[in-house]
Protein backbone atom coordinates (compact mmCIF):
# COMPACT_ATOMS: atom_id res chain seq x y z
CA UNK A 1 0.00 0.00 0.00
CA UNK A 2 1.13 3.62 -0.82
CA UNK A 3 2.27 5.96 2.06
CA UNK A 4 0.40 8.22 3.06
CA UNK A 5 3.24 10.76 3.79
CA UNK A 6 3.17 14.24 1.55
CA UNK A 7 6.47 12.36 0.18
CA UNK A 8 3.70 10.86 -2.30
CA UNK A 9 3.12 14.11 -3.62
CA UNK A 10 5.38 16.22 -5.85
CA UNK A 11 3.18 19.46 -4.79
CA UNK A 12 2.19 19.04 -1.26
CA UNK A 13 1.32 22.09 -0.47
CA UNK A 14 -0.79 22.53 -3.54
CA UNK A 15 -4.48 22.16 -3.59
CA UNK A 16 -7.54 23.29 -5.90
CA UNK A 17 -7.05 27.03 -6.74
CA UNK A 18 -8.97 29.76 -5.35
CA UNK A 19 -10.09 30.55 -8.84
CA UNK A 20 -11.87 27.28 -8.98
CA UNK A 21 -12.89 27.48 -5.56
CA UNK A 22 -14.66 30.66 -6.31
CA UNK A 23 -16.30 29.96 -9.27
CA UNK A 24 -17.79 26.90 -7.96
CA UNK A 25 -19.32 28.65 -5.18
CA UNK A 26 -20.56 31.13 -7.08
CA UNK A 27 -22.49 28.55 -9.01
CA UNK A 28 -23.40 27.15 -5.84
CA UNK A 29 -25.37 30.23 -4.66
CA UNK A 30 -26.33 31.61 -8.02
CA UNK A 31 -24.03 35.07 -7.44
CA UNK A 32 -22.46 37.49 -9.62
CA UNK A 33 -19.03 35.69 -10.52
CA UNK A 34 -16.38 38.93 -10.55
CA UNK A 35 -13.64 36.08 -9.30
CA UNK A 36 -12.44 34.55 -12.43
CA UNK A 37 -10.67 36.61 -15.12
CA UNK A 38 -13.16 35.77 -18.28
CA UNK A 39 -15.29 38.19 -20.31
CA UNK A 40 -18.77 38.07 -19.82
CA UNK A 41 -19.47 38.65 -23.37
CA UNK A 42 -19.21 37.18 -26.59
CA UNK A 43 -16.23 37.15 -28.94
CA UNK A 44 -16.55 38.28 -32.61
CA UNK A 45 -18.92 36.43 -34.59
CA UNK A 46 -16.83 37.02 -37.55
CA UNK A 47 -13.66 35.20 -35.87
CA UNK A 48 -16.16 32.28 -34.75
CA UNK A 49 -17.18 32.26 -38.76
CA UNK A 50 -13.48 32.26 -39.73
CA UNK A 51 -13.12 29.29 -37.33
CA UNK A 52 -15.95 27.36 -38.54
CA UNK A 53 -14.94 28.24 -42.41
CA UNK A 54 -11.65 26.68 -42.00
CA UNK A 55 -12.97 23.17 -39.96
CA UNK A 56 -15.19 22.88 -43.65
CA UNK A 57 -12.16 23.23 -45.51
CA UNK A 58 -10.55 20.20 -43.39
CA UNK A 59 -7.90 22.07 -41.07
CA UNK A 60 -8.74 19.67 -38.45
CA UNK A 61 -5.54 17.80 -37.90
CA UNK A 62 -2.43 18.59 -36.32
CA UNK A 63 -0.96 21.91 -36.77
CA UNK A 64 3.05 21.61 -37.01
CA UNK A 65 4.61 21.90 -33.48
CA UNK A 66 5.78 25.43 -33.43
CA UNK A 67 2.73 26.45 -35.29
CA UNK A 68 1.38 27.38 -38.10
CA UNK A 69 3.59 29.62 -40.53
CA UNK A 70 0.83 32.37 -41.56
CA UNK A 71 0.01 32.75 -37.63
CA UNK A 72 3.58 33.20 -36.82
CA UNK A 73 4.21 35.47 -39.50
CA UNK A 74 1.23 37.87 -38.11
CA UNK A 75 2.58 37.72 -34.81
CA UNK A 76 6.00 38.86 -36.41
CA UNK A 77 4.16 41.85 -38.35
CA UNK A 78 2.61 42.68 -35.67
CA UNK A 79 5.35 43.10 -32.83
CA UNK A 80 7.11 45.10 -35.63
CA UNK A 81 4.83 47.10 -35.92
CA UNK A 82 3.85 47.84 -32.06
CA UNK A 83 7.66 47.44 -31.20
CA UNK A 84 9.92 47.73 -33.21
CA UNK A 85 11.36 44.25 -32.74
CA UNK A 86 12.81 41.63 -36.09
CA UNK A 87 11.57 37.97 -34.82
CA UNK A 88 12.10 35.28 -36.87
CA UNK A 89 8.46 33.83 -37.68
CA UNK A 90 10.58 30.40 -38.55
CA UNK A 91 12.70 30.57 -35.38
CA UNK A 92 11.84 32.50 -32.81
CA UNK A 93 7.66 32.44 -32.79
CA UNK A 94 5.94 29.46 -30.89
CA UNK A 95 2.11 29.12 -30.85
CA UNK A 96 1.13 27.42 -27.57
CA UNK A 97 -2.11 26.05 -26.08
CA UNK A 98 -2.83 29.21 -23.81
CA UNK A 99 -0.44 31.28 -22.15
CA UNK A 100 -0.05 28.90 -19.23
CA UNK A 101 1.45 26.15 -21.29
CA UNK A 102 4.16 28.84 -22.57
CA UNK A 103 4.61 29.67 -18.87
CA UNK A 104 4.99 26.06 -18.60
CA UNK A 105 7.45 25.73 -21.43
CA UNK A 106 9.97 29.13 -20.82
CA UNK A 107 10.54 28.29 -17.35
CA UNK A 108 10.98 23.91 -17.87
CA UNK A 109 13.34 24.97 -20.35
CA UNK A 110 15.34 27.29 -18.76
CA UNK A 111 15.02 26.15 -14.88
CA UNK A 112 17.83 23.34 -13.45
CA UNK A 113 17.59 22.09 -9.94
CA UNK A 114 18.92 24.37 -7.26
CA UNK A 115 18.38 26.88 -9.90
CA UNK A 116 16.38 30.61 -8.12
CA UNK A 117 14.08 32.19 -9.61
CA UNK A 118 12.77 35.99 -8.57
CA UNK A 119 9.26 36.74 -9.29
CA UNK A 120 7.33 39.41 -7.12
CA UNK A 121 4.10 38.74 -5.19
CA UNK A 122 1.35 38.99 -5.59
CA UNK A 123 2.06 36.36 -8.63
CA UNK A 124 -0.31 34.62 -10.82
CA UNK A 125 -0.68 31.20 -8.98
CA UNK A 126 1.10 28.85 -11.99
CA UNK A 127 4.37 30.49 -10.93
CA UNK A 128 5.47 28.88 -8.37
CA UNK A 129 4.55 25.10 -8.75
CA UNK A 130 6.20 25.27 -12.24
CA UNK A 131 9.57 26.59 -10.72
CA UNK A 132 9.36 23.75 -7.62
CA UNK A 133 8.59 21.00 -10.49
CA UNK A 134 11.55 21.75 -12.13
CA UNK A 135 13.74 21.46 -8.94
CA UNK A 136 13.99 25.56 -8.53
CA UNK A 137 13.41 27.92 -5.85
CA UNK A 138 11.15 31.03 -5.50
CA UNK A 139 12.65 33.67 -4.44
CA UNK A 140 10.01 36.72 -2.99
CA UNK A 141 9.70 40.40 -3.97
CA UNK A 142 6.50 41.02 -1.99
CA UNK A 143 4.82 44.34 -3.68
CA UNK A 144 2.33 45.53 -1.44
CA UNK A 145 -0.96 48.09 -1.61
CA UNK A 146 -1.96 50.62 -3.09
CA UNK A 147 0.47 50.80 -5.81
CA UNK A 148 2.37 47.54 -5.93
CA UNK A 149 5.46 49.55 -7.26
CA UNK A 150 8.72 47.86 -7.11
CA UNK A 151 11.69 48.38 -4.71
CA UNK A 152 14.82 47.37 -7.21
CA UNK A 153 17.31 47.66 -4.61
CA UNK A 154 15.78 44.45 -3.28
CA UNK A 155 15.96 43.06 -6.04
CA UNK A 156 19.22 43.54 -6.11
CA UNK A 157 19.90 41.99 -2.62
CA UNK A 158 18.12 38.96 -3.59
CA UNK A 159 19.95 37.83 -6.47
CA UNK A 160 23.09 35.68 -6.15
CA UNK A 161 25.25 33.24 -8.15
CA UNK A 162 22.29 30.80 -8.06
CA UNK A 163 19.35 33.04 -9.95
CA UNK A 164 18.85 31.75 -13.31
CA UNK A 165 15.61 33.87 -13.93
CA UNK A 166 13.41 36.91 -12.92
CA UNK A 167 9.69 36.88 -13.60
CA UNK A 168 7.81 39.90 -14.47
CA UNK A 169 4.13 40.29 -14.87
CA UNK A 170 3.36 43.59 -16.53
CA UNK A 171 0.10 44.93 -16.90
CA UNK A 172 -0.20 42.80 -14.18
CA UNK A 173 -2.19 39.97 -12.43
CA UNK A 174 -3.67 40.54 -10.00
CA UNK A 175 -2.57 44.38 -9.09
CA UNK A 176 -3.59 45.76 -12.50
CA UNK A 177 -0.30 48.05 -11.97
CA UNK A 178 1.67 48.39 -14.74
CA UNK A 179 5.89 48.43 -15.26
CA UNK A 180 7.57 51.90 -16.32
CA UNK A 181 10.05 52.58 -18.50
CA UNK A 182 12.15 53.51 -15.39
CA UNK A 183 11.67 49.68 -13.93
CA UNK A 184 12.62 48.42 -17.12
CA UNK A 185 15.75 50.76 -17.05
CA UNK A 186 16.23 49.19 -13.69
CA UNK A 187 16.19 45.74 -14.87
CA UNK A 188 18.46 46.31 -17.57
CA UNK A 189 20.98 47.68 -15.26
CA UNK A 190 20.60 44.58 -12.78
CA UNK A 191 20.84 41.94 -15.36
CA UNK A 192 23.95 43.30 -16.93
CA UNK A 193 27.02 41.09 -17.73
CA UNK A 194 24.62 38.37 -15.93
CA UNK A 195 23.65 35.18 -17.23
CA UNK A 196 19.66 35.70 -15.87
CA UNK A 197 16.89 34.85 -18.04
CA UNK A 198 13.78 36.84 -18.09
CA UNK A 199 10.20 35.76 -17.90
CA UNK A 200 7.94 38.23 -19.17
CA UNK A 201 4.16 37.69 -18.89
CA UNK A 202 2.71 40.07 -21.24
CA UNK A 203 -0.93 38.47 -21.84
CA UNK A 204 -2.90 42.19 -20.74
CA UNK A 205 -0.21 44.06 -23.43
CA UNK A 206 -3.45 45.49 -25.09
CA UNK A 207 -5.52 46.33 -22.20
CA UNK A 208 -3.85 49.45 -20.25
CA UNK A 209 -5.60 52.59 -19.67
CA UNK A 210 -5.16 56.64 -19.30
CA UNK A 211 -3.00 56.77 -22.60
CA UNK A 212 0.06 54.89 -20.42
CA UNK A 213 1.79 53.10 -22.42
CA UNK A 214 2.92 49.21 -22.78
CA UNK A 215 6.51 49.32 -21.89
CA UNK A 216 7.16 45.66 -22.92
CA UNK A 217 10.78 43.45 -22.50
CA UNK A 218 10.24 44.01 -26.62
CA UNK A 219 11.05 47.07 -26.91
CA UNK A 220 14.66 46.82 -25.07
CA UNK A 221 16.82 44.72 -27.35
CA UNK A 222 19.30 44.49 -24.19
CA UNK A 223 16.77 42.32 -22.52
CA UNK A 224 15.13 40.91 -25.60
CA UNK A 225 18.40 39.24 -26.10
CA UNK A 226 17.73 37.02 -22.93
CA UNK A 227 13.94 37.10 -22.87
CA UNK A 228 11.17 34.35 -23.13
CA UNK A 229 7.52 36.92 -23.83
CA UNK A 230 4.46 35.49 -23.55
CA UNK A 231 1.47 36.46 -24.96
CA UNK A 232 -2.32 35.41 -25.37
CA UNK A 233 -5.22 35.82 -27.91
CA UNK A 234 -7.69 34.98 -25.38
CA UNK A 235 -7.24 37.62 -23.57
CA UNK A 236 -6.91 39.92 -26.43
CA UNK A 237 -9.91 38.57 -28.59
CA UNK A 238 -12.36 37.59 -26.03
CA UNK A 239 -11.32 33.57 -26.23
CA UNK A 240 -9.75 32.54 -22.91
CA UNK A 241 -10.93 28.99 -23.99
CA UNK A 242 -9.83 28.55 -27.02
CA UNK A 243 -6.40 28.17 -25.36
CA UNK A 244 -4.11 29.94 -28.10
CA UNK A 245 -1.20 31.75 -26.85
CA UNK A 246 2.40 32.10 -27.84
CA UNK A 247 5.94 32.09 -27.09
CA UNK A 248 8.50 34.93 -28.77
CA UNK A 249 12.65 33.96 -28.31
CA UNK A 250 15.78 34.59 -29.38
CA UNK A 251 16.47 31.34 -31.78
CA UNK A 252 18.78 29.83 -28.78
CA UNK A 253 16.27 30.46 -26.61
CA UNK A 254 13.27 29.32 -28.76
CA UNK A 255 15.33 26.27 -29.62
CA UNK A 256 15.10 24.87 -25.97
CA UNK A 257 11.86 26.12 -25.60
CA UNK A 258 10.51 23.96 -27.83
CA UNK A 259 12.08 20.91 -26.84
CA UNK A 260 9.79 21.24 -24.03
CA UNK A 261 6.62 22.28 -25.53
CA UNK A 262 6.33 19.36 -28.14
CA UNK A 263 6.27 17.13 -25.47
CA UNK A 264 3.63 19.18 -23.60
CA UNK A 265 0.52 19.27 -25.87
CA UNK A 266 3.08 19.50 -29.45
CA UNK A 267 0.89 21.80 -31.33
CA UNK A 268 -1.99 24.31 -30.47
CA UNK A 269 -5.94 23.97 -32.52
CA UNK A 270 -5.74 24.15 -36.01
CA UNK A 271 -8.78 25.76 -37.13
CA UNK A 272 -8.33 28.61 -34.41
CA UNK A 273 -4.47 29.27 -35.73
CA UNK A 274 -5.56 29.63 -39.35
CA UNK A 275 -8.69 32.32 -37.62
CA UNK A 276 -6.71 34.05 -35.56
CA UNK A 277 -4.04 34.59 -38.47
CA UNK A 278 -6.95 36.28 -41.11
CA UNK A 279 -8.39 38.41 -37.92
CA UNK A 280 -5.05 39.62 -36.70
CA UNK A 281 -5.69 41.70 -40.22
CA UNK A 282 -8.19 43.50 -38.16
CA UNK A 283 -5.93 45.87 -36.09
CA UNK A 284 -8.66 47.74 -34.74
CA UNK A 285 -9.63 44.71 -32.90
CA UNK A 286 -6.96 45.24 -30.59
CA UNK A 287 -5.82 48.52 -30.88
CA UNK A 288 -9.03 49.13 -29.57
CA UNK A 289 -8.93 47.16 -26.98
CA UNK A 290 -7.86 49.98 -24.00
CA UNK A 291 -10.97 52.18 -24.61
CA UNK A 292 -13.24 49.39 -24.72
CA UNK A 293 -12.13 48.20 -21.03
CA UNK A 294 -11.09 51.60 -19.63
CA UNK A 295 -15.17 52.54 -20.35
CA UNK A 296 -15.66 49.05 -18.50
CA UNK A 297 -13.06 50.36 -15.40
CA UNK A 298 -14.53 53.63 -15.00
CA UNK A 299 -18.17 52.45 -15.02
CA UNK A 300 -17.09 50.02 -12.35
CA UNK A 301 -15.58 52.58 -10.56
CA UNK A 302 -18.26 55.09 -10.95
CA UNK A 303 -20.72 52.01 -9.62
CA UNK A 304 -18.48 51.67 -6.83
CA UNK A 305 -17.81 54.93 -5.23
CA UNK A 306 -20.63 55.42 -2.88
CA UNK A 307 -19.25 52.13 -0.94
CA UNK A 308 -17.04 51.67 1.61
CA UNK A 309 -14.53 49.94 -0.42
CA UNK A 310 -11.63 51.74 -0.72
CA UNK A 311 -9.44 51.65 -4.21
CA UNK A 312 -7.07 53.12 -6.66
CA UNK A 313 -8.48 53.27 -10.83
CA UNK A 314 -6.44 49.65 -12.43
CA UNK A 315 -3.63 50.77 -14.72
CA UNK A 316 -4.14 47.76 -16.53
CA UNK A 317 -5.62 44.26 -17.10
CA UNK A 318 -9.61 43.88 -16.62
CA UNK A 319 -9.08 43.39 -12.69
CA UNK A 320 -9.74 46.22 -10.13
CA UNK A 321 -8.32 45.85 -6.30
CA UNK A 322 -10.60 47.01 -3.45
CA UNK A 323 -9.93 47.67 -0.17
CA UNK A 324 -12.26 46.09 2.73
CA UNK A 325 -10.23 47.61 5.78
CA UNK A 326 -13.55 49.83 6.49
CA UNK A 327 -15.85 47.35 6.14
CA UNK A 328 -14.69 44.44 7.85
CA UNK A 329 -11.57 42.86 9.87
CA UNK A 330 -12.29 39.07 8.25
CA UNK A 331 -9.47 37.60 6.73
CA UNK A 332 -9.34 37.65 3.14
CA UNK A 333 -10.85 33.99 2.23
CA UNK A 334 -13.00 34.38 4.75
CA UNK A 335 -15.02 37.61 3.29
CA UNK A 336 -15.03 36.81 -0.42
CA UNK A 337 -16.80 33.50 0.91
CA UNK A 338 -18.94 35.15 2.82
CA UNK A 339 -19.95 37.98 -0.20
CA UNK A 340 -20.52 35.12 -2.35
CA UNK A 341 -22.88 33.42 -0.13
CA UNK A 342 -24.71 36.58 1.44
CA UNK A 343 -24.35 39.51 -0.76
CA UNK A 344 -24.30 37.48 -4.56
CA UNK A 345 -21.27 38.67 -5.84
CA UNK A 346 -17.75 36.41 -5.98
CA UNK A 347 -14.52 38.30 -6.12
CA UNK A 348 -10.63 36.54 -5.53
CA UNK A 349 -8.97 37.36 -2.31
CA UNK A 350 -5.60 39.07 -2.60
CA UNK A 351 -3.34 36.36 -0.29
CA UNK A 352 -3.79 33.35 -2.75
CA UNK A 353 -1.48 35.30 -4.95
CA UNK A 354 1.18 35.48 -1.96
CA UNK A 355 2.91 32.38 -0.75
CA UNK A 356 2.62 33.19 2.81
CA UNK A 357 -0.98 34.31 2.10
CA UNK A 358 -0.12 38.10 3.25
CA UNK A 359 -3.96 39.63 4.10
CA UNK A 360 -4.05 43.29 3.10
CA UNK A 361 -8.06 43.55 3.42
CA UNK A 362 -8.29 43.25 -0.55
CA UNK A 363 -10.46 41.83 -2.96
CA UNK A 364 -10.00 41.40 -6.71
CA UNK A 365 -13.32 42.09 -9.19
CA UNK A 366 -13.22 41.22 -12.52
CA UNK A 367 -14.62 43.82 -14.50
CA UNK A 368 -14.57 42.23 -18.18
CA UNK A 369 -18.74 41.83 -18.00
CA UNK A 370 -21.29 43.24 -19.45
CA UNK A 371 -22.71 46.55 -18.72
CA UNK A 372 -25.96 45.40 -17.05
CA UNK A 373 -23.73 42.56 -14.88
CA UNK A 374 -21.55 45.12 -13.46
CA UNK A 375 -24.58 47.70 -12.63
CA UNK A 376 -26.28 44.65 -10.57
CA UNK A 377 -22.72 43.70 -8.92
CA UNK A 378 -22.08 47.14 -7.83
CA UNK A 379 -25.54 47.61 -6.74
CA UNK A 380 -25.07 44.45 -4.51
CA UNK A 381 -21.79 45.47 -3.50
CA UNK A 382 -23.00 48.94 -2.23
CA UNK A 383 -25.38 47.86 0.05
CA UNK A 384 -22.28 46.36 2.60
Amino acid sequence: MLSQTDSFSKLPKVGTTIFTVMSQLSHEHNAINLAQGFPGFPCSEKLINLVHDYMLKGCNQYAPMPGIMPLREKISQKTKELYGADFDAGKEITITCGATEACYAAITSMVRPGDEVIIFEPAFDCYIPIIELNGGKPVFVELHYPDYRINWKIVEEKISPKTRMIIINSPHNPTGSVLSSEDLDQLSKLVKDTDIFIMSDEVYEHIIFDGIRHESILLRPELRERSLVISSFGKTFHTTGWRIGYCLAPARISAEFRKIHQFITFSAPTPMQHALADYLEEKEMYLGLPDFYQKKRDLFAELMKPSRFEFMPASGTYFQLMSYKNISDEHDVDLAKRLTIEAGVASIPVSAFYHNRTDEKILRFCFAKDDDTLKRAAEKLCRI
